[in-house]
């Protein structure tokens, strides 16, 4: 079966091929670490996650590298206001990020570079780049000189006007054109700061990735991962200088042969930002939801498509992850080991729903079709496996134990009975206060013709 993804750069969706079917090279722009990692952070970090797993189904060897901003304007200010050492604040929020992702069942990158370990790298592109007579060194800056770049604006589709009118960045003297980015700023006194032919200073935000991708991965590679709002103007410009420091006109897939972007999270229907106070924290999350909860509601909608998040969505989801456990207890799933899809009919279904431009809910739509029917034909082992794999696949697998449970199972058991019996003596109120209480305990009940099954809500 082909693979097939939505590419930002030909506005299509396309056939995947590898440049070389050996190696296939991955590469997501990471976190600044500073702060908390929320939604947004996370679910880029999932979304990514899952298609490296879907590429591994299909090819051999997959190098995932995703950077950590560790040097930027906003960790010096944290730095500052919280009167520690920057690389005390980065090394505190890399851990944190990483054990947090690590709760969504996110695997770790197979690099994870930093960006104050790659400065030597970078000043050796800023140095191509003023040879190619691409960047150019003004008021103590070195910029990338974007009307030097043909193809600039390729990937995001604006215009001139337009990208005037998005840029982040306001128009300083020092520039030759409104939309011209820093490459190389001067340090202050009481800020960080490396040796370079311009001074002492630091790197722009964008030249990072360009200097570590090609780095780690070498120039081109197949996939960049990121949110949808870093296709301008953090991509747009990694392009331009990536191709730059190649030939003065080289084209984007001389850096990159697809991109790759998730949409944003949303609370009630609003982009989740500090100004709107809206922002929901991983960890925070955390303390009332298992992390395979949280990562099957970010996995819940298309990637491309916003989703609207809300704690009412985790709370269902949470019963789901709980149903699918206890499933697994019922029909003992323990000695089962993962299943090859392309041996397996049912899981193939499964799988060509993820190979559809990682079309996750028609992928969980045929998951619980799968469940559906082994549960009208028992002990079919090849559904079985096909339903174990496939929860694999998605990451929700529990790797874990949790701790030992508190629930009281003959104090469960007695308070079923009782229920039956007040609902045949149609005392339909104290049947009601039963089931509540039961809720209250962290369990859920279901009735069917086979009598009343009960489960534990993780």
């Amino acid at each position: 079966m082909k693979i097939l993804l939505s590419d930002t750069l030909t506005k299509s969706k396309r056939e995947f091929r590898p440049l070389n079917e050996e190696h296939v090279k991955v590469y997501a722009c990471g976190p600044t670490v500073y702060n908390y990692a929320h939604l947004g952070n996370a679910r880029m970090a999932v979304v990514t996650d899952l298609l490296v797993r879907v590429l591994k189904l299909k090819y051999k060897r997959v190098t995932f590298v995703s950077n950590i901003t560790d040097i930027d304007d906003k960790i010096i200010e944290s730095a500052k206001n919280e009167k520690i050492s920057i690389n005390e604040l980065t090394t505190r929020f890399h851990k944190i990020y990483n054990e947090d992702m690590a709760d969504l069942g996110v695997n770790k990158p197979d690099i994870q570079p930093k960006a104050t370990e790659y400065i030597e790298e970078m000043i050796k592109m800023i140095n191509l780049l003023i040879q190619n007579d691409c960047a150019y060194v003004s008021g103590g800056n070195v910029l990338f000189n974007v009307k030097n770049y043909k193809y600039y604006g390729e990937l995001s589709g604006r215009v001139d006007e337009e990208l005037i009118q998005g840029s982040r960045v306001r128009v300083e003297k020092y520039k030759k054109n409104g939309n011209d980015f820093v490459l190389w700023k001067p340090s202050k006194s009481d800020e960080p700061g490396w040796n370079s032919p311009w001074g002492n200073g630091r790197p722009g935000w964008h030249i990072e990735c360009s200097a570590m991708s090609k780095k780690c991965l070498e120039v081109p590679f197949d996939i960049h991962c990121g949110g949808i709002d870093l296709i301008f103007p953090h991509h747009e410009n990694e392009i331009a200088q990536s191709c730059s420091s190649i030939n003065k006109d080289s084209k984007p897939t001389e850096f990159c042969n697809f991109w790759f972007h998730n949409g944003f999270v949303t609370y009630k229907g609003e982009k989740m930002s500090k100004s709107l106070g809206n922002i929901k924290l991983v960890r925070e999350l955390l303390k009332n939801f298992e992390g395979r909860v949280i990562r099957l509601c970010l996995l819940s909608a298309h990637y491309k498509q916003p989703l609207d998040f809300s704690e009412k969505n985790l709370v269902q989801f949470k019963k789901y992850i709980s149903k699918i456990d206890n499933f697994f207890k019922e029909f003992n799933t323990q000695e089962l080991v993962e299943e090859s899809w392309e041996n397996n009919k049912y899981l193939k279904k499964f799988v060509s729903c993820l190979f559809d431009d990682l079309n996750t809910p028609k992928a969980l739509a045929e998951l619980n079709s799968q469940l559906s029917e082994f549960v009208k034909i028992k002990n079919e082992k090849l559904r079985l496996k096909a339903i174990f794999t496939a929860f694999n696949i998605l990451g929700l697998k529990k790797n874990k134990e949790n701790s030992k449970s508190l629930i009281n199972k003959s104090e469960i058991e007695n308070l079923i009975s009782e229920r039956n019996r007040a609902r045949k003596n149609k005392d339909f109120k104290k049947a009601d206060e039963i089931r509540q209480k039961l809720k209250e305990m962290s369990v859920e009940i279901e009735d069917s013709k086979d009598g009343t099954k009960w489960f534990e809500i993780i």
